[in-house]
């Protein structure tokens, strides 16, 4: 299709300010403002989008029954054309209902979990490119249309609304720090082209949902959309958003202390799949050093004396060295499946049409 279809996306429209496109990140903030202290975003009267592109907001929902109606209220003005959904996970107190009156296609998931719920919208539901959000009206619906013509304008696979926020309700205790901590360890470890790892509104191409495996089963799922996008070596972009703190009677799901573990604990897994050959040589230097401790005393004193008096330390420390190099020999044969995944993992990814085509 050309693109003169689309005048929306001339060159003088001025989409490109302050984003860096290609394979970097794409920090997209020229659009918002602080006003009175907050932060505020701008917002124009259309959407600015084609009229023949078919996005769909995706909502998980569990016990929102007090934010959902407005969230899907906000992203009907926001994206007048998108389709709506709303997939419920278990709730009980009248989120569906209220999800129904508002106009939302309403679905169920019954495997409890965010992770579970997500699995299902990326497998069932069908549109050229896709919102994430949360059903808690926490995120800013006004973002929508900037982070999809970023994503148009940049040809990207993923654009990030990166929360900033002054309001001290809208971070329970500790969940600042952590995602400080955990977005950071991500950084560190896959890649430096994510601020905000952990953020719960996302737009993402259709390469990117009918390419993602969906392993996760709780929260941790943000985890692994940064890192399969990281891992590909997709198009990334971020948005700055403001974030909110949730409507007065609702009450967050986000376990702080157990989902922080977890999602620890998946970053640890996702370094054992990614990076075998990291892992296994980081596990294989302990017990190498480990080793030379126990056994080094014992090889002193054979030098000295001609006699191995403590054979059990002995036999330990052989033991231990033994199993180093077996973590070592562990890791190189793992990194080579690993890199024969990965390239499967992009072949698969590349089988779909992705934005460019879109234009």
């Amino acid at each position: 299709r050309g693109r003169s279809r689309w005048p929306c996306f001339d060159a003088h429209d001025g989409l490109s300010r302050g984003a860096r496109g290609g394979h970097g990140v794409g920090r997209y903030s020229s659009l918002h403002r602080r006003i009175g202290g907050g932060v505020q975003t701008s917002t124009s009267s259309t959407s600015g989008l084609p009229d023949d592109l078919a996005v769909a907001v995706l909502i998980p929902c569990y016990n929102e029954a007090m934010a959902i109606a407005k969230v899907v209220a906000d992203f009907r003005a926001a994206l007048p054309r998108a389709r709506i959904y709303v997939y419920d996970n278990n709730s009980s107190d009248g989120t569906v209902a209220a999800a129904h009156d508002a106009g939302a296609v309403v679905r169920t998931e019954t495997l409890q979990g965010k992770g579970h719920v997500v699995r299902r919208m990326f497998a069932d539901v069908e549109a050229d490119l896709f919102v994430l959000v949360d059903g808690d009206d926490t995120y800013d619906a006004a973002v929508a249309p900037e982070m999809l013509r970023l994503m148009l304008d940049r040809q990207l696979d993923m654009v990030t609304g990166a929360r900033v926020s002054e309001a001290a309700a809208a971070y329970r205790r500790g969940h600042r720090l952590g995602n400080v901590v955990l977005t950071g360890l991500v950084r560190r470890i896959f890649g430096n082209r994510v601020s905000d790892m952990l953020s719960g509104y996302r737009v993402f191409s259709r390469r990117f949902v009918k390419s993602f495996p969906a392993l996760a089963d709780g929260f941790e799922t943000e985890t692994e959309f940064t890192v399969h996008a990281l891992e590909l070596k997709m198009p990334i972009g971020e948005v700055v958003t403001a974030y909110r703190g949730r409507p007065p009677g609702s009450s967050s799901k986000l376990r702080t202390y157990a989902d922080g573990i977890r999602i620890l604990r998946s970053i640890v897994l996702l370094v054992k799949e990614e990076r075998p050959l990291q892992f296994f040589a980081l596990i294989g230097g302990v017990l190498l050093l480990a080793g030379f401790g126990v056994g080094l005393p014992v090889v002193v004193e054979f030098l000295r004396t001609g006699l191995v008096l403590r054979l059990p330390t002995a036999v330990l420390a052989t033991g231990v060295v033994l199993l180093s190099f077996l973590a070592f020999v562990c890791g190189l044969v793992l990194d080579t499946v690993t890199h024969g995944r990965r390239e499967m993992r992009r072949l698969a990814y590349l089988a779909i049409p992705g934005v460019a085509a879109l234009l």
